[in-house]
């Protein structure tokens, strides 16, 4: 297994740090309940998906704003510790990075989270702009919805132009102007992001599977090229104008499925840096998130590739 793939991945987005309390149950409105366990680790879906990336053996970037009043420095070193380039972060001394507070239930696994985007919301698109050089060396350029829509346009734009692929992890939902649905190669998303998205109401009826071909069918008349939304146990499904593909899911002991999308969309990334078809690099993704899901934690639970089955320990 080698790790000297053929392209580069550009992952745009957020980055932030992660403050998890775990207690024995969620506090109610103004109580004060002492916790059993503290931690704080990196997060933020673009942060996420660049180590995903990474540890599948992809050479990453990374475009981003990032506070650096408090734990910007920490950070950006756990994102070069992974072997990240961040030449194309802009560090902003008077600004806090994004931070998430989350507090987790050992009865149940409930949690509450209060997330503050802090830089994230500032990256705009004249930084962006002033990365294109990194933008129009990749060959797979990938974003996320966690910062501003003229940044996630801006990157598009460049990629597109360098004949880059574009990949857009629609998430959190929001609504998209048609423009950037138009730049996007592959739009990846979950079933409900997938309906709200497309505008259909979600029916218990309809199945599962059903309702998700709707949606990708509504979606795809947008001018995406591919649309991949994610099933949980179900799989996953991607669709073209021309055909639909199921991939069911692998039978994996999930313990913790925070970060799944992630490290699929990661795995998805990697992949086609690679050259690889839309199938296997679907197949690398399901196989990265399987492992993953399996071990508690979200980066710290991401698979180097050497952990995965010999499928996809090589270089196209």
């Amino acid at each position: 297994m080698t790790e000297n793939n053929s392209g580069r991945v550009v992952v745009v987005g957020s980055l932030n740090m992660d403050m998890v309390a775990h207690a024995s149950r969620l506090p109610a409105p103004g109580e004060t309940l002492a916790g059993e366990a503290f931690v704080m680790a990196p997060g933020g879906k673009g942060g996420n998906q660049a180590v995903a990336s990474a540890r599948l053996g992809a050479a990453v970037d990374f475009v981003a704003r990032v506070g650096m009043r408090q734990y910007g420095a920490e950070l950006l070193q756990a994102m070069q510790s992974e072997g990240i380039a961040c030449e194309a972060v802009v560090r902003d001394a008077a600004a806090l990075p994004g931070i998430a507070v989350i507090m987790v239930a050992a009865l149940g696994g409930e949690n509450a989270i209060v997330y503050v985007p802090g830089s994230n919301a500032q990256l705009s698109a004249v930084d962006v702009r002033a990365a294109a050089s990194t933008l129009q060396a990749a060959a797979v350029v990938v974003a996320q919805l966690e910062v501003p829509l003229p940044a996630v346009y801006a990157a598009f734009e460049l990629a597109r132009g360098a004949g880059a692929i574009t990949v857009l992890n629609a998430a959190p939902a929001l609504q998209l102007p048609a423009a950037l649905l138009a730049l996007t190669d592959w739009l990846v998303l979950n079933e409900t992001e997938a309906s709200q998205l497309a505008g259909l109401a979600v029916s218990a009826q309809t199945g599962v599977l059903p309702q998700a071909e709707l949606a990708a069918g509504q979606l795809l008349s947008c001018g995406v090229k591919q649309v991949l939304i994610t099933l949980g146990a179900d799989g996953a499904l991607l669709c073209t104008v021309e055909a639909m593909q199921h991939f069911p899911a692998q039978a994996v002991k999930a313990i913790d499925t925070v970060g799944a999308g992630d490290t699929f969309v990661g795995g998805l990334a990697a992949g086609l840096a690679e050259g690889m078809t839309a199938a296997d690099a679907v197949r690398l993704g399901q196989a990265a998130a399987a492992i993953a899901v399996s071990r508690s934690g979200v980066q710290s639970a991401m698979p180097h590739r050497a952990e995965l089955t010999n499928q996809f320990c090589r270089t196209v």
